[in-house]
């Protein structure tokens, strides 16, 4: 099946970015892909991080979660819905939440990020804990026949969590949409990407943003899919875009069979 990963450069305009999401998205079900993903706060790059908690939704209600429901619907996708803000009983507080949504608009899945990014080198300080509650729970998503690992950008440094993920059987798909920034993507991104593919034997897609935003924030980009032997099949450097590529279940099964690390564990 053919996957596409979605590259944005997402703004504090949150009708512009649904308008953009939606484009891309059009665009991917015309080139043939069956799954498509968005990246980490497609729908919100805002002037302040607490920006997110005004365009907070509950689950099920709310314009972002609307558009991802009617496009999986109308073109026919399986959507792995980047992230979104979801609202806690915390007035301070939201959760990063992705949703996966099945061609017929349903929700099938949801996954809330378990790892909050913090970084300070005296230049650039973050610190997602300041607005964000964490997940406490991984989640695996049945999507167009796969078993499909969810996780989120910084999620991305902890292998434990795709262990954990690929307990009960082995994950086909590992998703990470992310917003990482140009100093620790050029740094860690492909490196970590490839690492996780190779570590648990699955194809890998990750929707990124990728590039100079309004709030003055950079973020690195080069969207991809890699697969389980590590190979780089898409990449997108910079800007809107997409990265595409084909998921070859009887490549998987063959990697599996020739290199059966995942049947060796012994921790």
């Amino acid at each position: 099946m053919k996957l596409a990963a979605i590259q944005m450069v997402s703004s504090p305009d949150v009708a512009h970015n649904l308008a953009r999401a939606r484009h891309w998205l059009e665009q991917a079900a015309a080139q043939g892909a069956e799954l498509a993903a968005l990246p980490e706060y497609f729908c919100l790059m805002g002037l302040r991080d607490d920006a997110k908690l005004a365009i907070a939704e509950a689950l099920g209600q709310g314009p972002i979660q609307q558009m991802l429901s009617q496009a999986a619907r109308e073109l026919g996708l399986w959507i792995i819905g980047g992230t979104l803000p979801l609202a806690t009983p915390d007035p301070a507080r939201v959760r990063n939440s992705c949703l996966v949504f099945a061609p017929d608009g349903s929700r099938v899945a949801r996954y809330d990020k378990l790892h909050l990014f913090c970084f300070d080198n005296g230049r650039e300080r973050y610190d997602e804990a300041r607005v964000l509650e964490p997940g406490e729970a991984p989640v695996v998503a049945q999507a167009a026949g796969l078993r499909v690992g969810l996780s989120v950008c910084y999620d991305l440094r902890f292998p434990e969590l795709y262990r954990a993920m690929g307990q009960a059987a082995p994950l086909d798909l590992i998703s990470v949409p992310a917003a990482f920034t140009h100093t620790t993507g050029q740094a860690h991104w492909e490196l970590l990407l490839r690492a996780r593919a190779v570590e648990n034997i699955a194809y890998l897609i990750a929707p990124a943003q990728g590039g100079l935003h309004e709030n003055g924030r950079r973020t690195w980009g080069h969207s991809m899919i890699v697969d389980p032997w590590g190979e780089v099949l898409a990449c997108l450097p910079e800007g809107e875009g997409l990265a595409i590529a084909e998921l070859d279940l009887e490549r998987l099964a063959r990697v599996r069979q020739q290199l059966p690390a995942l049947q060796h564990r012994r921790l």
